[in-house]
């Protein structure tokens, strides 16, 4: 029971203060920053102001679409009230009985700003109205009209580009919380289960992983972030997966994988980041979404597979126990991939001899034919 509560402590207190760095998050958050970004650098967004505003938070984004509009309302209500100050509308000018203003019943600022408004979201009360007096009045107007008609399209795409982006269903995507390494086919390999949260599928689901390290070429330069492809796949390959239920995706670990020269014992001591990413179309959208998680040496967990997660009910229905999504069960597993293949090749060897089934041992009988 101490040592539990030892283990747990530690684990919960100490294990905390040395946590890795991550490149990326596990819920797929790229931890990069820029610095000594040129000015000119800068303005590049502004170039493509489009994206710029879709990438922009919620709350400035909202900031954005309420200032342009009642800027463009207060601004343009600032105009009507010099066309109507300068036509000597206003009642401060006492106008006579058949003077015909350019705007009707635009009496002062704060009669000018609900006519631009009226005017700009076409609600057309009646009360105020442009009258052919001014020319003035007539091109401000249509100017206003169309300049309503640009912020409105632009804004509202903005909006609607925001909500239906396809990072949003990357989140019923979800990965196991630790990968396993064990023998799955005789060959060890490296394990994790994805999942679809939603019954609709990803069309041409393609997964793949890189993993990054620090590395030294052999000229001495230091390498941070090598990248490293990792491949992995299913029992149907790793591109147009069926992903109607979770699948557990592997890397085999042969002569060719980084992992091939790690042991159990030397795997926590590994300096690297695992990071897995899943390709896919959304069926409803047709968008292209990649969903992204990433693992450190603690988490990768060497002995272990995944428990059964599928099961079929009496009625013939297919169950999914999420109870048992990131659970592990440990199992006999070679502390290295060495070591298995060092296995293999022994027993392919002793396998390569042939019996003779004629040989037939006789034994002689040794005589001294020396005399003396």
């Amino acid at each position: 029971m101490f040592k539990h509560l030892r283990k747990w402590f530690v684990t919960r207190f100490w294990g905390h203060s040395r946590q890795r760095a991550r490149l990326v998050s596990k819920d797929g958050r790229c931890n990069i920053e820029f610095g000594n970004v040129g000015a000119q650098s800068r303005l590049i967004f502004f170039v493509d102001i489009w994206t710029t505003v879709l990438d922009l938070k919620w709350r400035y984004k909202m900031t954005i679409f309420i200032t342009a509009f009642l800027g463009s309302w207060f601004l343009f209500g600032l105009l009507w009230y010099a066309v109507a100050y300068i036509h000597k509308d206003l009642p401060e000018f006492h106008p006579s009985v058949n003077h015909t203003p350019c705007v009707e019943n635009v009496n002062g600022l704060t009669s000018a700003f609900l006519f631009s408004l009226e005017t700009q979201v076409t609600i057309g009360y009646g009360f105020r109205c442009v009258t052919e007096q001014c020319g003035t009045a007539i091109f401000l107007l249509i100017f206003q009209s169309i300049l309503g008609v640009m912020i409105n399209s632009f804004m509202c795409g903005a909006i609607l580009a925001k909500i239906s982006r396809p990072k949003k269903r990357a989140k019923t995507i979800t990965f196991s919380k630790n990968a396993v390494i064990s023998k799955r086919g005789g060959k060890l390999c490296l394990l994790i289960r994805v999942a679809n949260l939603r019954k609709s599928l990803l069309i041409g689901s393609h997964i793949y992983g890189k993993l990054l390290k620090t590395t030294v070429t052999p000229e001495g330069e230091t390498i941070i972030l090598d990248q490293i492809n990792i491949n992995f796949v299913v029992d149907a390959g790793n591109e147009n997966l069926f992903f109607i239920s979770p699948l557990t995706i592997y890397h085999v670990i042969d002569h060719n994988s980084p992992f091939f020269h790690m042991a159990a014992e030397t795997l926590p001591e590994q300096d690297f980041e695992l990071v897995v990413f899943l390709d896919g179309t959304v069926e409803s959208t047709s968008a292209t979404c990649q969903v992204r998680t990433s693992y450190v040496p603690e988490e990768v967990l060497w002995g272990y597979r995944f428990a059964p997660i599928v099961s079929k009910t009496k009625e013939g229905k297919y169950r999914v126990d999420f109870n048992n999504f990131s659970k592990t069960v440990a199992v006999d597993t070679p502390h290295c991939a060495m070591c298995l293949y060092n296995e293999r090749d022994a027993r392919a060897q002793m396998k390569r001899g042939y019996d003779n089934p004629s040989f037939v041992l006789s034994e002689v009988n040794e005589t001294n034919d020396t005399k003396m």
